[in-house]
């Protein structure tokens, strides 16, 4: 479980409450982390309330009023007005973004895909196909111009309906917020001051935690890991279980409610690589890759590298 201070909800918990309006929804990846939903757009006066949402959100930062929810990785780059990336899709959709990195990664050539550029989503029980580029549905993805349609489906299932919606929610947020304030943060350090950091419950964390490949919770390298997390503050467990799971966030039930990509999920450590080698994370399966390192101090020195460093890790 996790602890959050009182403060962290005494003028926040109504305006987070809003996703129940339908301005927000739920990640395709778990039941915790929120997006603007498509559906937004069949909402009243949906521009009003999302540039309400966003003061809402500036005034508990400069506040600093912790929120009870907690956003997707590209929420908190629009916020940023960063731009994404494809390995940002995997904290939206693991799913869809498993698809695109397959077919960036193989030659479709002859594969007989018939994939062009248009899309076909459904909107109100309505089905529709919607062209990535002007005459788009008669373009046919190949594998000289698959980047391309890599590109525009990236910026398709991130915009899909939101992006004025977005847009509105910004505004509001540098309406209350001097956007030097947040210049310093990337989008990891705003969902902790945003999202809060949790008092993280060390004891229900080793409890629900699975291991693969050899390891298990009398393992030393186990021993050593545990020793880390206890020798750590608490906001470099939350930087750890962000490198892990693509999120600081806990499920109100605590860890044994973790979600993945594709159901219930709990925290999994598996032994791989050489003592050598850097831990690599699989957010979409909340699993850690461990090496057998071969001290406390070694294990200790590469998890903090994955705490500071974490973008410039393997996280699949």
């Amino acid at each position: 479980m996790v602890d959050r201070p009182e403060s962290s909800s005494s003028c926040c918990r109504g305006s987070c409450s809003i996703q129940y309006y339908g301005l927000f929804e739920y990640s395709a990846n778990d039941t915790y982390t929120v997006q603007v939903s498509p559906m937004a757009a069949f909402v009243d006066n949906q521009h009003e309330w999302f540039r309400f949402s966003g003061r809402v959100l500036g005034l508990a930062l400069v506040h600093q009023h912790l929120l009870d929810a907690f956003f997707t990785r590209p929420f908190y780059k629009a916020l940023l007005r960063l731009p994404c990336s494809l390995s940002d899709l995997e904290y939206l959709d693991a799913e869809f973004h498993q698809s695109l990195v397959w077919l960036k990664e193989n030659d479709i050539t002859d594969m007989g895909l018939e994939l062009s550029f248009s899309v076909v989503e459904e909107v109100a029980g309505h089905v529709l196909e919607r062209e990535l580029k002007p005459g788009g549905r008669s373009v046919p993805v190949s594998e000289r111009n698959k980047k391309e349609y890599i590109e525009r489906m990236l910026k398709w299932r991130l915009e899909r309906g939101v992006a004025q919606q977005t847009e509105c929610l910004v505004r509001g947020f540098y309406e209350v917020v001097d956007s030097r304030l947040v210049s310093v943060f990337d989008a990891r350090e705003l969902e902790l001051v945003i999202a809060g950091t949790a008092e993280i419950d060390t004891a229900d964390w080793r409890k629900n935690t699975e291991y693969r490949s050899g390891y298990h919770d009398s393992h030393p390298v186990i021993q050593w890991f545990w020793m880390a997390i206890e020798k750590f503050d608490n906001e470099r467990r939350l930087r750890l279980l962000q490198f892990v799971t693509g999120t600081s966030s806990i499920p109100y039930e605590g860890f044994a409610a973790l979600r993945g990509s594709n159901g219930p999920r709990k925290f999994c450590i598996e032994k791989w690589g050489k003592p050598t080698s850097l831990p690599r994370a699989h957010t979409c399966f909340n699993r850690l890759d461990l090496p057998p390192y071969s001290s406390f101090d070694m294990l200790h020195e590469k998890l903090l590298l994955a705490v500071e460093e974490s973008s410039t890790f393997g996280i699949e």
